[in-house]
């Protein structure tokens, strides 16, 4: 009786055992990390409400997810010469490149991972030619032993079983690396989409500056005329004249001091496009008030965790370590390998296929770590603490997301601000200039204050272009912060394929 007790509470307790087992060395279930996420962004977003692009592609505030194609977002800026160097970029970047080839590596290691879940199945066919002593062929010493020829033909095959998660949990691994792989391209698309347009609008702005201080170059020039001659027929004194060639001095130096700044963001544009700098020329082309900046809709905080790639990034990266807990955990259970071999030996080749030349092995081994030092627990309390930092890194990548939009946001209603403000202060400078202008070719004011007058409509007037400039690099930013745009497809992104 106490025998059969015995035999029928082992056999309540093996499933049990069995699933106890398992449980130790399988990968943990996979929770996703709590990350603060607020209702809605601190900014107020009344940014305007432009949210069909020059292509007709629509803005959308929430749209999972992050792997779905990404929109030409910059044709919402209305620029061709924007369109055509951002197509040049993505043909010729060497950054792309570097990226799109990572991927390709990812791809093909967890190919090499997935290899592990089928048997390897393998042929072999060879000849020997060997020659036995006499003691070995059991002959008397010195007794001439003949060498012997024989082929052989082999087919082999062999299969791991995944009992313990090993295999499923590498699988796994490998495929949430090739997929952060993915994202990490994706997010070096993306940057260097905005960087090309950053880079164009702060040239554009350039330009647009350059033309500003050129124009007071020419207002200086024409002052310095106009002072010669009156100083020439002793209406004015020489310290009019000199302040005139003093401010078209410094006013040529400004000019060549924003040619410097030109030059260098021309070479950034170049590096950008994959070409050589001594080999790329943009054309003038400044940025003019008539260019009407896209509002962006920031949508819902949430909406981030979605279509950020380096958020996607972050969470492929967890998952990948997660998964690498369980193949540390399967080193300290056995490792069942089915093994098979099979074929011929002949002392002729066409012996080899021969019925009777016909030979086969047939084995299986069951094996696992006795004494290893610590080394396989070590390797786990190793990949508990990879996951760990993946987890801190994820959110410390979330919680920059939403600070990077909260800037832009901020910097956009800001800058909004101090446009409205300087677009009124060019028109009270305008003004001024104007009347002091009148007031000194009337005699009834001296010249240093039309000079005080043009220099203030000057600084104002740069003040102007510089926002200007600011707007839209900082609008680029806002859609690189919140993943850019997705409705019409990006042909750059089949690079990676």
């Amino acid at each position: 009786m106490n025998n059969l007790k015995n035999k029928l509470t082992a056999r309540g307790l093996a499933p049990l055992v069995a699933a106890l087992v398992l449980t130790a060395c399988a990968a943990p279930e996979f929770k996703q990390p709590d990350v603060a996420v607020p209702a809605a962004f601190k900014e107020p977003q009344a940014l305007g409400d432009v949210k069909v692009a020059a292509d007709g592609t629509r803005w959308k505030e929430a749209q999972p997810a992050e792997q779905q194609p990404r929109g030409e977002w910059w044709l919402a800026f209305n620029d061709t010469a924007l369109n055509e160097l951002m197509a040049e970029s993505i043909r010729n970047n060497a950054n792309l490149t570097v990226a799109a080839a990572r991927v390709k590596q990812a791809r093909a290691i967890a190919g090499i991972a997935e290899a592990d879940r089928i048997p390897q199945v393998g042929v072999g066919v060879g000849a020997n030619r060997s020659r036995l002593s006499p003691r070995e062929a059991g002959l008397p010493q010195g007794t001439d032993v003949a060498p012997v020829t024989s082929y052989n033909a082999r087919l082999t095959a062999s299969y791991e079983v995944d009992l313990f998660g090993r295999v499923s949990s590498n699988v796994a691994a490998a495929r949430n690396d090739a997929a952060t792989v993915e994202a990490n391209y994706r997010s070096v698309l993306l940057s260097l989409q905005a960087d090309v347009a950053q880079t164009w609008f702060r040239l554009r702005a350039t330009d647009a500056e350059l033309a500003t201080v050129e124009q007071t170059v020419r207002l200086r020039e024409e002052n310095v005329k106009v002072n010669q001659r009156r100083f020439d027929l002793g209406d004015i004194g020489e310290f009019d004249l000199s302040r005139a060639k003093t401010e078209l001095a410094t006013s040529r130096a400004e000019a060549i001091g924003l040619q410097r700044q030109r030059t260098t963001a021309e070479h950034a544009l170049a590096v950008l496009l994959g070409k050589p700098a001594a080999d790329f020329t943009a054309g003038v082309n400044p940025l003019t008030e008539a260019g009407v900046l896209p509002g962006i809709p920031a949508g819902l905080p949430s909406s981030l965790l979605e279509r950020r790639p380096d958020i996607a990034a972050a969470q492929r990266a967890m998952q990948a370590s997660n998964a690498r807990i369980g193949v540390a955990r399967s080193a300290m259970f056995p490792a069942l390998t089915i093994s098979a071999d099979g074929g011929g030996v002949g002392p002729a080749f066409a012996d080899v296929f021969r019925w009777s030349s016909r030979s086969w092995l047939l084995g299986a081994l069951l094996s696992m770590p006795v004494i290893d030092g610590g080394r396989n627990r070590a390797n786990i309390t190793r990949s508990e603490a990879v996951l760990e930092e993946s987890v801190g890194t994820y959110r410390q990548t979330v919680l920059t997301a939403f600070a990077e939009v909260e800037d832009n946001l901020a910097g956009l209603r800001i800058l909004s601000g101090q446009t409205a403000q300087i677009d009124d202060a060019v028109v009270s400078a305008r003004r001024s200039a104007d009347l002091a202008q009148k007031l000194y070719d009337a005699g009834r004011s001296s010249y240093l204050e039309l000079l005080d007058a043009q220099r203030n409509l000057a600084a104002v007037e740069r003040t102007a272009v510089q926002l200007r400039g600011d707007r839209a690099i900082t609008t680029v930013a806002l859609i690189r912060a919140l993943g850019g745009g997705w409705d019409a497809p990006v042909n750059a992104a089949q690079a990676s394929n």
